[in-house]
């Protein structure tokens, strides 16, 4: 079975594996945050949250800002088209395979029915 690599994938799909950072980017949504009033919301250390936004930044989910001593974070500008191209492929896939699968079950019912009038 051939493998599917690719490093932005692999990103992206690791940055949104995360409870926290999936919450962390739909705070974002809503409004700019810096790291100490994220650490706050989601009640982690500081060190917690930096490694979080660590990986959201790698996969171009966010941007960080430093001001002063005060590291502001924002959405970034990557929109996972993509990711959103394979996932929707691997739907179709599974959407052709089920619908399949329905006919056959379908199928077995009239025979199902035929057989059991036929032993009548």
């Amino acid at each position: 079975m051939v493998q599917f690599h690719n490093a932005r994938f692999d990103a992206s799909f690791a940055a949104l594996s995360d409870a926290t950072r999936r919450g962390v980017l739909e705070q974002l949504g809503r409004s700019d945050a810096s790291i100490t009033e994220l650490a706050d919301r989601f009640h982690m250390t500081l060190t917690g949250m930096k490694k979080h936004v660590s990986v959201l930044e790698q996969a171009g989910f966010v941007v960080t800002e430093k001001v002063g001593r005060v590291r502001t974070c924002r959405l970034g500008a990557y929109r996972l088209e993509d990711e959103m191209i394979w996932i929707e492929n691997y739907r179709r896939r599974w959407a052709a395979r089920f619908d399949e699968l329905d006919q056959i079950v379908e199928e077995l019912k009239r025979e199902e029915q035929t057989d059991g009038r036929a032993s009548e």
